[in-house]
């Protein structure tokens, strides 16, 4: 079984930049591919990054590409998603998921079992 802890959201103004963490239980995390998802009031949960079991391959959505890294720690059992240049359309509750069957890191959603309990992140113009 595989427990996921979001941290690291808050209110930011628009412009600025946040780092959300996903710390992982077991000692599996470098087995799998990790990503992060987001979902606003009334939208569905949509796809933000993914990230490889190793780090190596990394995938973005087309609306944060160019301003949100994701990376990973495997000796730390830690996954992240650094924001930079954040806009109020980035307000979301921000999930962690674990991909543990492909080590890919893929964009859709049912590829993901097990999930953190989100991190909101609020973003003022």
């Amino acid at each position: 079984q595989v427990q996921l802890v979001e941290s690291g959201g808050r209110s930011v103004q628009a412009g600025g930049s946040l780092r959300l963490s996903c710390a992982a239980s077991g000692r599996a995390f470098s087995s799998y591919a990790m990503g992060w998802f987001r979902q606003s009031p009334g939208k569905e949960r949509e796809f933000v990054a993914a990230i490889s079991w190793n780090g190596g391959t990394t995938n973005y959505s087309d609306s944060v590409k160019g301003r949100f890294t994701i990376s990973r720690d495997n000796a730390k059992n830690t996954a992240y998603l650094q924001m930079n240049n954040l806009k109020p359309e980035d307000t979301a509750v921000y999930y962690c998921a674990a991909d543990r069957l492909s080590k890919d890191g893929s964009s859709w959603i049912g590829a993901y079992d097990h999930w953190g309990q989100g991190t909101q992140v609020t973003v003022s113009s």
